[in-house]
């Protein structure tokens, strides 16, 4: 079968397409026949080295929507369901964008019903690091809560999930952005400078400290990359999310799909062959949608 693979670091002219053996499901494991995948800046991350590995040949693509192919022993799913899944790895030798892709049973959830698997493919990573940030913050209804980059996909999710609990968000992003991310349920919109006082940051676009300064004393600071998070300062906690793949929480995900509370954004799609022309988009930035690969 065909994947999306680097054997060595650089820019998106360092993706290559391989032949590779199709993947066997194990015990609790289901194969998957990717119908559609979204690209993300985490695999550009795994293109340039970000995460190790050299020497090694590495998948690429945590997204994927498709139908079950095979099923291992105990794996409760069906050839032929429809699904969508995460596919976490950044020193793997197969990621998502590939022809079939392997995950645990548990990791997979029903792909939500009347949406195209082109949709569908821009659910899992992004909708999960939100969805896992919110439960990170564990604010109550009433709650203030800021999100950076929210005309992004994390942004844009948790706008979404944080105005279906309850709480009042203000959305920071561009200027022209301000009807999106209002209609995502953003009560108040703010470009550069964000008001001080509220209870929490979501960081989607990763500001640091700048993000922290906008923090009550003893509020929380969410992060979107590990370790990168700042440090607690006037009682604030501070942390950053490290999605998991989580079958549960993605049929959560699923359903708020489709009772229409979540958002399913498409900005381009390639075949898979064009690869390295999707990175190449992705690089240029100012996307308010996914890119979608298509085997």
């Amino acid at each position: 079968m065909r994947a999306a693979v680097v054997r060595t670091f650089g820019g998106p002219e360092a993706v290559e397409i391989a032949e590779v053996p199709v993947p066997e499901p194990r015990a609790g494991q289901v194969r998957i026949k990717v119908a559609a995948g979204a690209l993300n800046p985490v695999d550009a991350g795994v293109r340039a080295g970000f995460f190790g590995g050299a020497g090694k040949t590495l998948g690429l693509g945590w997204d994927v929507a498709g139908t079950v192919d095979a099923v291992g022993v105990a794996a409760a799913w069906q050839v032929g369901d429809p699904v969508v899944a995460l596919v976490p790895g950044v020193a793997d030798p197969l990621g998502a964008h590939a022809e079939y892709v392997v995950v645990g049973a548990d990791a997979a959830a029903k792909a939500p019903a009347g949406v195209d698997a082109v949709h569908a493919g821009t659910l899992p990573l992004n909708g999960l690091t939100a969805l896992q940030a919110l439960d990170l913050l564990d604010l109550a209804p009433g709650a203030s809560l800021l999100v950076t980059g929210a005309a992004g996909a994390v942004g844009g999710f948790a706008v979404q999930l944080a105005a279906h609990r309850g709480i009042e968000v203000t959305g920071q992003a561009r200027a022209g952005d301000e009807e999106l991310v209002r209609s995502l349920g953003a009560t108040r919109f703010t470009v550069g400078a964000a008001p001080g006082g509220v209870d929490a940051v979501l960081d989607a676009a990763v500001l640091g400290e700048p993000a922290l300064e906008w923090v009550r004393d003893g509020g929380a600071y969410i992060g979107v990359h590990p370790g990168a998070q700042p440090g607690s300062v006037r009682g604030v906690r501070t942390g950053a999310v490290e999605v998991a793949a989580d079958g549960a929480q993605l049929a959560e995900l699923v359903r708020l799909v489709e009772e229409g509370v979540l958002t399913l954004r498409v900005a381009e799609t390639y075949a898979l062959e064009e690869a390295a022309k999707a990175h190449a988009r992705l690089a240029e930035g100012g996307l308010r949608g996914r890119l979608v690969l298509l085997p």
